[in-house]
């Protein structure tokens, strides 16, 4: 997951390949409650693992469940002991974030709890969490004989919940709840009311439309899997069989989430073109999320797309995409997704019934009125209503993405990194009607509540025109400090890393495995060329990691030694070395962006980037700087010697024949001397805003 305030999207044109989904939320946290409450223990298999879920771990972890960590040979594995319907624990303080499907169903499980068998339990969240309404559910609960204070504004958390052992319910009377808010109430007093059916059947009645059916369903479905059978008649009363019971199914699957895969669907139906399609693993057409309908919509635009048992997989069809009129009640969350797609449709996109998403992680109707007409779109918006109309031609522009500290706006949005593609006739034949504009994601990191690999995810799919993908140069002369300077821009702004140094390094100790002498150029260019070296966990996938292994064997510790520096500096001096391993260093420049440093990474091997910054410490000050490594190390070193040695590097590297070592025409001078390496990286990151187009 991106820890970083903003991530920038290079303008993408294209995506295939294959994404593994995570679980469900929905499903995810309504398992863990329900293991939590049940006899007996659960083994839960591909469990979400997500802020939503982690609040809800923590909660059952305080209240008595035991939790157990595997790894089972299909993925990990949590084996819960669940209460069998008796509280362990009477009095707790339970945050929960800004998880809706934590909050609710835990308030309506608690107080029923407490009302019957004692206790005290408050249960708070983020400010967020405090404006999102739960009063119809206090108003469900209470003339059921559950004590329940409101510890901030009436109708909304935070909830005292209390009661004394012994205390009965009111269960011989229908239980009333509004549906017209949302689906979260319902599913809350249903997952709680089976803790206390034991004098008589308890039924539930809806007053008004419910919405968000679909998300029912999955409460349903679950229900019968942990021992519960509800009676439902239409859609407005529920039944409750008396006597009824949690116990445990033994072990049960989270499907992927279908919300998560909606992202992709659209993916697919905007960039999916040329014959490769995006394959989606983790939810398919045995799925019980209503969301999966979503597929319905987004073939209605134009997508196509196939399905089968946990599966789908998505191919662009008609293009541009068709704009639709849509009652969005059935796909609340997923809807958001086709207010993006509407980006690329010839035509106005209408979505109604999706009042809900005013009470959501925000006000996401006005919130997606907002971000859309930052890209250029027009948008009208109503109460329950939202209608996007497509930029005009040559209407598209940057933007940065507020996020609103919510998963669903800053997935969705970062759809319209595609807009390389807006315009562009089917098959590609005709270039974009507009100049490709770059996209900034703010706070990326909201991502987490749902699916905290999203990014990650997907620029393992997408594709970009590689001038498209920025790249910034870090040059200096040896021990200047370009490496850790590099290291922390690249962190601080989500990009990948090239430490060319260290592929130098290593066709150096591949020399001296193989027995290669240093000065036979033939024979390192052939070693460069074939290069197996690995950062992080893969070939060339994790370069922020400080691990590396070259041909399987780690050399992390070994690449760093004063030994390997000098074998790199002669064997970088060779140009047919420098030739083999330029190809590998361009391999490195993919999206999001990259920061490459070295000493020609601006002149020769990116000369195009678009930031070049070059380090002047003097030698005397870098031989100081190498002289404290050197001793915090326990290695004596003289730093005369230091000096000395850092000078005839330097006069080498500049005096080579092929790519001496020279500041660009373009670089911007940088002497870090006297500066700290946050300093630095301020002084880079600065720069760089000024090349950006989000002002």
């Amino acid at each position: 997951m991106y820890d970083i305030p903003f991530l920038d999207l290079p303008p993408l044109n294209g995506a295939s390949g294959t994404v593994r989904l995570p679980g469900s939320k929905s499903i995810s946290n309504r398992v863990l409650l329900l293991a939590g409450l049940a006899a007996g223990t659960t083994a839960v298999h591909d469990l979400l693992d997500s802020d939503d879920t982690r609040v809800m771990l923590d909660a059952l972890r305080t209240l008595g469940c035991a939790l157990r960590h595997e790894r089972g040979p299909h993925g990990p594995v949590l084996h819960i002991t669940g209460l069998g319907g008796r509280l362990a624990v009477h009095e707790a303080d339970l945050f929960l974030g800004n998880a809706g499907t934590a909050m609710r169903p835990l308030a309506a499980a608690l107080a029923v709890l407490a009302a019957t068998q004692g206790g005290n339990f408050r249960l708070h969240g983020v400010p967020r969490m405090h404006e999102r309404p739960i009063g119809d559910l206090v108003d469900a609960l209470r003339p059921l004989g559950c004590t329940i204070d409101e510890l901030g504004t009436p109708g909304y958390p935070p909830l005292r919940l209390r009661g004394s052992a012994g205390g009965g319910l009111a269960t011989d009377t229908a239980i009333r709840v509004r549906g017209e808010v949302s689906s979260q109430f319902l599913t809350a007093l249903l997952l709680a009311l089976p803790l206390v059916s034991g004098a008589g059947d308890i039924a539930i009645e809806v007053d008004g439309e419910l919405i968000s059916k679909p998300y029912i369903d999955i409460t349903l479905n679950l229900l019968v899997r942990f021992g519960i059978a509800v009676q439902r008649q239409g859609w407005q009363r529920f039944v409750i069989a008396r006597g009824s019971a949690y116990h445990s199914p033994g072990s049960i699957h989270v499907e992927g989430d279908a919300s998560s895969a909606s992202y992709f669907i659209a993916m697919g139906a905007i960039a999916a073109h040329g014959g490769a399609p995006l394959r989606i693993e983790g939810v398919g057409s045995d799925s019980i999320q209503g969301d999966i309908r979503f597929i319905d919509a987004a073939v209605a635009m134009g997508a196509q797309v196939s399905s089968g048992p946990g599966w789908l997989q998505v191919h662009r069809g008609r293009w541009p995409l068709t704009g639709i009129n849509l009652d969005c009640n059935h796909i609340p969350d997923a809807a958001m997704t086709l207010a993006v797609m509407a980006l690329y449709a010839d035509s106005p996109t209408r979505l109604t019934g999706i009042a809900s998403w005013r009470v959501k992680e925000t006000d996401r109707i006005a919130a997606m009125a907002a971000e859309l007409r930052k890209l250029g779109a027009a948008v009208v918006e109503g109460a329950d209503f939202i209608e996007v109309t497509p930029p005009a031609a040559g209407a598209w522009r940057p933007a940065a993405i507020r996020t609103y500290d919510d998963h669903r706006i800053a997935m969705g949005l970062s759809l319209a990194a595609f807009n390389a593609l807006a315009g562009m006739a089917t098959g590609g034949a005709a270039g974009p009607v507009h100049a490709p504009c770059p996209l900034r994601i703010l706070d990326p990191r909201c991502v987490a509540k749902t699916f905290p690999d999203y990014f990650e995810a997907l620029f393992g799919v997408a594709t970009a025109d590689v001038n498209d993908v920025p790249v910034i140069a870090i040059d200096g002369p040896t021990a200047s400090g370009k490496g850790t300077l590099a290291a922390a821009v690249a962190d601080a702004l989500g990009y990948h890393l090239l430490d060319s140094g260290a592929l130098y390094r290593a066709t150096g100790v591949a020399a001296q495995w193989d027995g290669v002498e240093p000065d036979d150029e033939v024979g390192l260019a052939r070693l460069a060329g074939l290069l197996d070296l690995r950062f992080g966990h893969g070939p060339l996938t994790d370069a922020h990691s400080s691990r590396a292994w070259l041909r399987g064997q780690e050399v992390s510790d070994q690449l760093r030694t004063e030994a390997a520096g000098l074998l790199a500096s002669r064997v970088s001096a060779l140009p047919a070395v420098r030739v083999a391993l330029q190809g590998l260093q361009l391999a490195f420049r993919r999206p999001p962006g990259l920061v490459a440093d070295g000493r020609d990474m601006g002149t020769v091997v990116f000369p195009g980037a678009s930031l070049k910054v070059f380090l002047t410490a003097s030698a005397g000050e870098r031989a100081e700087r190498r002289h404290k490594q050197l001793i915090s190390k326990g290695i004596s070193a003289n730093i005369t010697d230091l000096r000395a040695d850092l000078e005839a590097r330097d006069a080498r590297d500049q005096s080579r024949s092929v790519a001496p070592l020279r500041p660009a025409e373009d670089a911007l001078l940088l002497d870090n001397s006297n500066l700290s390496i946050e300093a630095s990286v301020q002084q880079v990151l600065s720069w760089w805003q000024l090349r950006r187009p989000f002002r």
